[in-house]
């Protein structure tokens, strides 16, 4: 079976990100395919390239881009929901005569046509938070 899968809340606000870490884990290990994981919202704070949380916690940031490597998953950060706040790729960055870029490693800008042909390609569409 193939999922996309949408994160809508912050890796602070709520545990929907661990607990589509965890889905897409089983999923993969029942022999699934993760086709996207689409960032909205607030959830595109998944994808900041500096967030750094305290010693004691682990980084959604880095078990996020461990995940895509491992299993070839598409990471795809919604560009509006990001340039609203704040988030900006390499070439955005740029155009607006910004100094640096905050998208991490592993993370890509899209579109909501991207998303909308991964749930076209999916056979179950999985929103979280």
């Amino acid at each position: 079976m193939k999922f996309a899968l949408q994160i809508n809340s912050s890796p602070y606000q709520s545990n929907a990100g661990r607990t589509a870490c965890a889905f897409i884990k089983a999923a993969v290990a029942e022999g699934h395919q993760i086709l996207q994981v689409f960032f909205y919202h607030d959830g595109i704070y998944h994808a900041l390239r500096y967030a750094t949380p305290p010693d004691d916690e682990p980084s959604q940031t880095l078990q996020w881009q461990t995940l895509a490597k491992e299993h070839q998953i598409d990471l795809a950060v919604c560009i509006s929901a990001a340039q609203r706040r704040g988030l900006l790729c390499a070439d955005e960055a740029w155009r607006q005569g910004k100094q640096d870029h905050d998208l991490a490693d592993g993370f890509r800008i899209a579109g909501l046509g991207q998303l909308l042909a991964a749930t076209l390609e999916a056979d179950r569409f999985i929103v979280w938070g």
